[in-house]
């Protein structure tokens, strides 16, 4: 480390430890984005508790269909790199098996426990990532979003070690040569972060359905509040029962698989 880089390395430091002492929580003093919903969110989609509710037959009606995939990564900036390890995904297909390593139940179809299911981040009401991020560089909004500031994130993937579900993914190389077409309307991201599905938190704050929910030609999945009764998401999980993943590590995930 060269000797300016030690000197601004103590004065942040030395900053982080003001901020500490004053009592004051390091996502306050350095967030881009406050806790609180602001103007343009309360002018968009509210909700006490978002949820994400997936028909696995339904979107398995269409074999290979990507339309959901490909919007969500179209509309986020995520590159597409030419190998596995580099791989960065927000929303993607995973063989049920994978997905679902506790589900032996036997009310679910064998054809289902064929195919490949989506999975992203499951946006947890205990999320292990927030706790161990040591910048808050990801942290829980009120209504249940996890979210991301990619501008705090310092790449030490606390975060991905501690997400049970695989759910986020880091930039080993520049990520914005790896764009096809850049979407000015979202922020790229640098070498060095970590990120991950925010459940479209700029798109609600306009009043927009999620990208991947808008793009489902089998209309695959329904996005709406847990806390409304009369919510598409509660109409559903109250007629038709429904798993989700690695229940038992405690992390209340809110993507529901309706089998």
């Amino acid at each position: 480390m060269s000797g300016i880089d030690r000197r601004n390395f103590i004065k942040i430091a030395g900053l982080t430890t003001i901020i500490g002492l004053s009592g004051k929580p390091l996502a306050d003093a350095f967030a881009s984005q406050p806790a609180e919903a602001s103007a343009a969110e309360k002018e968009g989609h509210v909700g006490k508790r978002w949820a994400l509710v997936i028909d696995p037959k339904k979107c398995l009606e269409k074999e290979g269909c990507r339309a959901c995939i490909d919007a969500c990564h179209r509309i986020h900036n995520v590159p597409q790199f030419d190998n596995r390890k580099d791989e960065i995904k927000w929303i993607w297909k995973e063989e049920y098996e994978k997905a679902f390593l506790d589900q032996e139940n036997e009310f679910i179809e064998d054809s289902l426990k064929e195919k490949p299911v989506l999975v992203l981040c499951n946006h947890c009401d205990n999320p292990p990532c927030v706790r161990v991020c040591p910048t808050q560089a990801t942290w829980k909004r009120q209504d249940g979003i996890v979210m991301m500031d990619w501008h705090r994130c310092i790449g030490c993937r606390y975060c991905v070690a501690a997400c049970p579900y695989g759910s986020r993914s880091f930039n080993w190389r520049d990520p914005r040569p790896f764009i096809k077409e850049i979407d000015k309307d979202f922020p790229t991201r640098t070498r060095g972060v970590v990120e991950k599905c925010t459940f479209c938190n700029e798109r609600l704050a306009k009043g927009l359905p999620l990208a991947c929910v808008e793009a489902c030609p089998e209309k695959a999945m329904a996005f709406g509040d847990l806390e409304d009764p009369e919510s598409e998401v509660r109409q559903l999980l109250r007629n038709r029962f429904a798993i989700r993943r690695k229940p038992y590590l405690g992390t209340q995930p809110v993507v529901f698989y309706l089998v």
